[in-house]
Order: C-alpha cells, then structure tokens, then sequence
C-alpha cells in the first residue's frame, strides 16, 4: 500500500486551467448547499475533491467536526453525476446523521435517498430508482452490508455502477478507534470488489496518526494510492473546563444551579442508561426542560428528541453516547456528568457543541465511578480463543445454519457480544451469515492475541490520558490536539486561550447547601423495581431441559436497593460488592444500607409471610444477616432456602447467556423448605444480587411448585 503523505498534492490528471474550472464549478455547487453567496472551498476541501472527482483516487480526510466533510463528497458527487458516473453510495452510521445529509443534499438538487432497518418497505422501489438513474445518493448503513439479501443481491449491482464510495466516521473501521464497529469491517471486502478507477472517501473528526494509518491501510488494497488530508483539530468556539466535585450529589446539585446558566440548548452526557434517567428526573424537578435519550429509547421517540433538540424546545438531552456521531445541531453547551474513558471519545463527544456558534462552554464533573465503569466497558472486549473456536467449531458441525439464539445454548456469551464476535469472524471469512444465521466456511482462522492485546493496552494508555487531562493545569484544547496528534499543534505558543487553565472560561464551582440536600435526598431515595422473567429462554431442550415458552409461575414485582450503576446507593453498593486484596467482602450488611433496605420495605410493604433465602459461596454471611434482619423487621422466619446442592458448579455460571445461566443454576441449587408439608402463601426471596435474573427465577419457580402462592424477590443491587 501507497499511502499519501498530508504533504503530498494530488497528481494532476487534467491541465491547470481546466482545474481552475472545474473548481470554479464545485464552488458553485458548495454554494447551493450552504447557502451562502460568499462560500469558498478550503484548499484542502479542493485537493480531496480534484483527488476524486478529477484523478479518480482515493482520499482519507481527517478533519475536526464543522470543518465541511458532507461538501466534499456532495461537491463530487455533483461533478461525476454531471460527468456520467454512476451513483454516490455513503455508508454512514446513524440514523440521524443519514437525515441531516439527505436535506443537506436536497438543498443542492442532489436526489438522495436511504436504506436502512426502519424503511424496509421502501427498499425495492429505491433499488428501481437507483437503477433508473433517479438517485444520485444512496445513505446505506453499515449493518445493511452484511445482511445476506443485501450482500448477494445489492451489493454487487452497486459495485458494479457506483460513482463514488463514501465511508463516514471511518474510525469505526479501525480497531484502534474509540468507537469500532464490526459491520464497518465488511468495507474492506467491498473496496476490493470496486472496478478499478472508482474513487474513495473515508472521513472522520476523531482519529489519531495510528488509527488514520489503519484506515489508510484499508483503503489502500490492490496498491490503490491514498490521499491523506489532516487538518488541525482545533475548535474555535469551544471553551474547556473541568469542575471537580467531592460527591454525586454535589455535582448533581451543580447541575440543577447552572444548568440556565449555560447559553442555548445542549447534551447532557452520562456514562450509563440508569444515570440519565436518574438525572434527567433530578433536573426537571427543579424546573428545566429536559428529556433521557439513550440507546434504549425508541427510535421514533429519539427522532422526536433530535428534532426538539435542534429546534430549542428542550435545554437538554441528558444522553448516552448514543447521542454522538453525526448530530448536526446548533448547540451552546456540553456537560459531561462522568468522563468517558479516552480523550478521543471526549473529543467526540465535545465535538456536538459549538457548530455554527460562536462560543459554545463545555464542562466535564468528574466522578468517583467513572473507573467502575470504564472497567466494565473494557470487559466486553473480543472473547478469548477459546470460545471463539468453540463457536467454529459448533457451526462446524451443525452442518447447517444456526441463529445467534441456538449458538448461545453452546457457547459462554451473551448475546450482543457472540453476534459482535461473528460480524468479525464473518469478515475475517470464518464463518458467513447467510439466511437462517451464520455457518462455518471452513477457512483456516488464526487468533491475533497480540493484536488484541495491543488494543487492550492502547485503551489503558487511553485511560491514563483522561484521568491526566482531569489534572492537567496545561491548556485543555492543547491536550486533547496532542493526544490526536494534531499536525498542527504547537508547544504553550499553541494554548487556545479559552479554556479554564487559558483563562478563557471561569467555571463557579458554588453549590448551594439546600440543593446539594435535594441532591442528596433524590440519590438517598432507594428502590428500583426488579421485574420478573416472564419467559424461558430459547434452547433449553437442546440441554435436556424441558422447558420453554411462556413461564407457568412467574416470580412477582420485586424491589432492590439501587442499581449498580446508579449515581446514589450504587456507589456503597460497588465498594460492598468489590473484591479486595483478601477477597469478598463476607460480614453484616452495613448500616446506611439496612436504613435504604428498610426504606424500600416501607414504600414497598409487601405483606410475607415467609422469607427464603438464596445461599451464597462467596458471601454467606452478608446473605444470612440480610435475611436475618429482614426476619426481625418483618416479624416473620426464614423458612428455608434455595440452597447449593452441588458447589462443583460456580457462582455465576453460564451467566453470559440465558439458556446456559439457567441449566446452570438448576444444577448448582435446590429449594430446601423447614416444613415442606405448610409451605407460607406469600414469600420474600431474598439474594444479595441480581445478575441476569434466572436464580431468582428458577427459584421462583421452585417455590410456586411446592405450593407458594406468590413469590416476592428482594436484593441489596442490580448489576443494570
């Protein structure tokens, strides 16, 4: 592979003065698209476009967010349409970023059209106007390049007529890159089936000189030359600082004081679902209109929410990063409650403020958890060798396609993170989705450890970087533009002069005392319900389980203290539920939580007359005074448990899918009962800790069948 250098003009296909025309041209077509009579192409927007509409190369453009990424593939795209290419196909990530394109494209006459999971009803009739010559874009998103229909019967007719490919956010191909995805590896097959001469483009705001390589390399098969274009990374309008706060609930009260505080509309960005729920309530109880967004809320409802967003209808979205590429709005702040785990995610993230303004304030409150999370994050990396050749070889001897359902009665993984794993393995050419699943190829496959391990150490360097731009007294835009390698930052002559430490940004770290105490009492207030399992999982007869289908007995609506990942009792509960240098924690169950307990019995009441506990290895003593207590609050006895029969088999095993939890925990427990003969009506089952939910459930079930009439799960945590 050929790989331009940032320095490197393009070779000049055409004469000086038809270039000269030509970009006379795509300046005409820039202005159509903004809007502006004044508009010029950035030199560097013109070499990318001469590169591909003029040279028929390929071009990687590594640009920060606002820089004019769209203008230079719809500029080209309407110099090859006016030259008879074929159709422009962009691959791009969200859904919300395939809308902003689709009117940016419509404002120039470029006809442009998607397809994606929410428009399936479309799609043959955008295929007939692709092949009609309507369409001069095609937004396709990357999941679409691996469903088989699409890949057999699209894919080839496209790659056959394409005028120009376009790969936005192209980070996501690298594994390097914070945000990688695996459906975007299927590109790489797809550039290799492009006829020779049709140009490329890959862009994206947020890669550093290892991931711009990777994804240069990609480009770059069949000796295809590449065209790098890097540009400084600065942002203008954004001011940076950081607020460090001791506690959740004074960073949740600085939130509630300044959030009118803060110019325009924003995002409000929290490291996990359970805390923009939490903080989304918090702050419209005092008042501010805002909503939770993440990627659990619906995909109407989240179209609903951009859309008000954008419109200044709301103050905020308090989001996941869910909330991320592609959001093209106006926007006058970022907060980010937690740090995200890499300066290049923050950069991402800050990256959605200050487009088309001229300040935007960014703020990111630290917080104790952030580490906890971070941690959790990186235990979902790509499995080890071993369940990736036990998934093979499974699909192996099928002999037959199986779903990603069937693979998980026979491989430790949960669901999301097999069918991540096989998206890689199909691009690797070990396995191939096809209709009814995936099957195995029979190709020989060969485990990179040292490459994920490589990436596995990249993120904790990645992770050390965030925390030193937490203490950092150096220029914060400065930091993050080294960290990206920034070709253009220069030493403190290059500070930005905006952020906290330039002097730019004066942040008020003051919280009033009454609402940190309204803070307090919203993170105090303990209680989450535990809802039950209403159907047995898929597969269970294939491990000689006859079950199946829609649960006879249900458990009951249950209640725990707070989730793990909560912002209020979840930080007790991580540090209860921590394994220390000697091991678990194994004793009384401490005092601030025996008032939240009591607490939620109190909103709760649910009127027992029995309580069963679920015997632990790792903590007995924890469960055994839980249930203790709760025997002489409720003024009712334990009247057995759920105990372990066979300690052969480990706490939480099969944990990672649902029918293999299941076998599991029927194997490990049985249900012991004082006197089996008067069973109590109404029983409180009680576990320290909720994971996937089938102890409580087989439990459950278990009691029902010896005569319960109704079973009541109570727990310390929720793992989510």
């Amino acid at each position: 592979m050929s790989a331009a250098t940032d320095e490197t003009p393009p070779a000049p296909a055409t004469g000086g003065a038809d270039r000269d025309a030509v970009r006379a041209e795509a300046e005409e077509h820039l202005r159509a698209i903004v809007g502006r009579d004044d508009a010029r192409l950035h030199d560097d927007q013109w070499d990318a476009i001469a590169a591909l509409a003029l040279d028929r190369r390929r071009a990687l453009v590594v640009q920060r967010t606002g820089w004019g990424k769209s203008a230079v593939y719809f500029v080209a795209t309407a110099l090859l349409r006016a030259r008879g290419a074929g159709p422009t196909v962009i691959v791009s990530p969200l859904l919300a970023l395939m809308r902003n394109q689709i009117e940016a494209a419509a404002r120039a006459g470029i006809r442009a059209a998607t397809i994606n999971s929410t428009n399936l009803e479309q799609w043959e009739e955008i295929h007939a106007a692709v092949g009609a010559g309507e369409i001069d874009v095609l937004l396709v998103s990357p999941e679409r390049l691996n469903n088989p229909g699409f890949r057999d019967e699209v894919l080839p007719r496209l790659s056959a007529t394409t005028g120009l490919l376009v790969v936005d956010e192209a980070h996501c191909i690298s594994d390097w890159g914070h945000d990688f995805r695996p459906d975007y590896r299927r590109i790489r097959t797809l550039l290799t089936e492009l006829p020779r001469g049709v140009p490329v483009l890959a862009t994206t705001a947020t890669a550093n000189e290892r991931v711009t390589h990777d994804v240069a390399e990609q480009l770059g098969v069949d000796g295809e030359q590449v065209l790098v274009r890097r540009g400084s990374l600065d942002r203008e309008s954004l001011h940076l600082g950081v607020v460090r706060l001791r506690t959740n609930e004074q960073r949740l009260a600085w939130l509630a004081e300044h959030l009118g505080e803060l110019h325009g509309s924003g995002i409000v960005y929290c490291l996990t679902v359970a805390a923009t729920q939490e903080v989304a309530q918090h702050l419209r109880d005092h008042g501010h209109a805002v909503a939770a967004y993440s990627g659990q809320t619906d995909p109407t409802e989240r179209q609903a929410l951009e859309a008000s967003l954008v419109a200044g209808e709301v103050k905020a979205l308090v989001a996941t990063s869910a909330l991320g590429m592609g959001f093209d709005a106006t926007l006058g702040f970022v907060v980010n409650l937690g740090a995200p785990s890499s300066p290049v995610s923050y950069y991402q993230q800050v990256g959605r403020a200050g487009r088309g303004a001229d300040r935007a304030d960014v703020v990111l409150l630290p917080g104790r958890e952030d580490r906890d999370i971070w941690a959790y994050f990186s235990s979902l990396a790509f499995p080890p060798e071993r369940l990736v050749r036990q998934t093979i070889d499974v699909l192996a001897e099928a002999g037959r396609p199986l779903s990603t359902a069937t693979l998980e009665t026979d491989v430790e993984l949960g669901r999301n993170r097999l069918e991540t794993m096989l998206k890689v393995l199909d691009v690797d050419g070990a396995v191939r989705r096809v209709k009814g699943g995936w099957e195995a190829t029979g190709r020989e496959w060969s485990y990179d450890a040292e490459r994920y391990a490589r990436v596995a150490e990249a993120r904790e360097r990645e992770q050390a970087a965030m925390l030193a731009y937490l203490e950092t007294d150096e220029c914060r835009m400065r930091f993050l533009r080294t960290q990206l390698d920034d070709p253009v930052v220069a030493g403190p002559e290059g500070d930005c002069g905006r952020c906290d430490n330039c002097g730019g940004l004066r942040v008020s770290t003051d919280v009033d005392e009454a609402s940190v105490a309204q803070a307090r009492e919203r993170l105090d207030r303990p209680g989450v319900v535990v809802e039950p399992r209403k159907m047995w999982p898929s597969g269970l007869d294939r491990l000689g389980i006859g079950l199946k289908g829609r649960i006879g007995s249900p458990a009951g609506e249950g209640r725990a203290v707070a989730r793990l990942t909560d912002l209020g009792h979840g930080q007790a509960l991580r540090e209860l539920f921590r394994n220390g240098p000697e091991g678990p924690y194994d004793g009384a169950v401490p005092i601030p939580l025996v008032r939240a307990v009591v607490d939620v019995l109190g909103e709760w009441r649910p009127g027992v007359d029995g309580i069963v506990l679920v015997e632990s290895t790792t903590r007995p003593e924890l469960v055994q005074d839980l249930a203790s207590g709760l025997s002489r609050f409720l003024g009712v006895d334990v009247v057995g448990a759920w105990s372990v029969a066979d300690p052969s088999v480990p706490p939480g095993a099969g944990s990672a899918n649902s029918a293999q939890r299941v076998a599991a925990v029927r194997r490990r427990g049985q249900l012991v009962l004082d006197d089996p003969s008067s069973p109590p009506r109404r029983v409180l089952l009680v576990d320290d800790r909720v994971g996937t939910g089938w102890t409580l459930t087989v439990a459950a079930a278990a009691l029902r069948e010896a005569g319960v009439e109704d079973v009541l799960p109570l727990a310390l945590a929720v793992d989510s």
